[in-house]
């Protein structure tokens, strides 16, 4: 008998780098495999792997952002993203590998004592599909 995955400890957590973090739409493209990262297991990053579809508006930033398919399918087929948000998983990416490695430095530290999964509560989908971070909710963006 197969056991359901564990439920991640929620842990809202400040985010002090994808809000800072300069993407240019052009860095992502249609067919990538990225990352959402959403927390922290066993000192390394974990989050949703997802397709990038094509270039799109984020409403939220009014910045661009990206269509993103969920590549498991999941609940809701399609979102759009900023691009801050993603990182590479299809190829190495040095921009990506810095970011990733910046965010696990930081967590590693501060959850160091904690074992298990752990969401961050970075981000959130609203009612139009689109995901946004929770600095751009209180930014007001």
């Amino acid at each position: 008998m197969s056991q359901p995955p564990p439920t991640p400890a929620f842990a809202p957590t400040p985010d002090p780098l994808t809000p800072a973090r300069d993407i240019t739409h052009q860095h992502f493209q249609p067919g990538d495999t990225v990352i959402v990262l959403k927390g922290i297991v066993g000192g390394e990053m974990w989050g949703d792997a997802m397709r990038v579809v094509a270039p799109s508006w984020h409403t939220p930033t009014d910045e661009d952002g990206w269509r993103l398919r969920d590549a498991t399918g999941g609940k809701q087929s399609y979102i759009t993203a900023h691009p801050r948000y993603l990182v590479h998983l299809s190829r190495r990416c040095p921009d990506c590998l810095i970011h990733l490695r910046a965010l696990e430095n930081t967590l590693r530290a501060r959850f160091a004592d904690r074992g298990g999964l752990i969401d961050c509560g970075w981000y959130t989908t609203t009612a139009l599909g689109q995901l946004v971070h929770t600095s751009d909710i209180r930014s007001s963006r």
